[in-house]
């Protein structure tokens, strides 16, 4: 599974993975409690594979944040909860990406990425973060 296929819904805590789509959104699971929900397009959805985090020079693309991530926590959870402190979170980001944008990345952002990282852990989805760059590599061979 790649991250075109995991979604943040806005107004809803988490991320869902895409089951099937509708002829007017979607349904889509939760990684949280596994349940399934019906999203139309009106809905405010962020597809993983399509956000990006700002740093002094560049926009970076989650997935090499999040593979950052856990390069530093050698796959296992992170040391902190999305729900630590603003000095916390910073400073473990800063360790994760040094030169991350203090001025437009917020505190609010960081927790996102800690609570993703998480919950894609949890859910043996890191997997993702390798095999989306791989699948495009080798169709660009074919």
């Amino acid at each position: 599974m790649s991250l075109d296929k995991i979604l943040s819904i806005s107004g809803k805590p988490g991320l869902y993975q895409i089951v099937t789509q509708t002829r007017t959104g979607a349904v889509v699971e939760s990684l949280i409690d596994k349940k399934r929900i019906t999203v139309g397009a009106h809905s405010n959805i962020s597809i993983l594979s399509e956000i990006a985090i700002y740093t002094l020079t560049e926009e970076v693309p989650l997935r090499d944040v999040l593979k950052k991530v856990m390069e530093k926590e050698g796959g296992k959870p992170t040391t902190i909860s999305h729900k630590d402190g603003k000095d916390t979170l910073e400073e473990f980001f800063f360790e994760v990406l040094p030169d991350y944008d203090e001025d437009r990345v917020y505190p609010s952002d960081i927790k996102k990425v800690v609570q993703w990282y998480n919950l894609l852990q949890k859910n043996n989805l890191l997997d993702a973060l390798e095999g989306s760059k791989e699948d495009e590599d080798t169709s660009e061979e074919e």
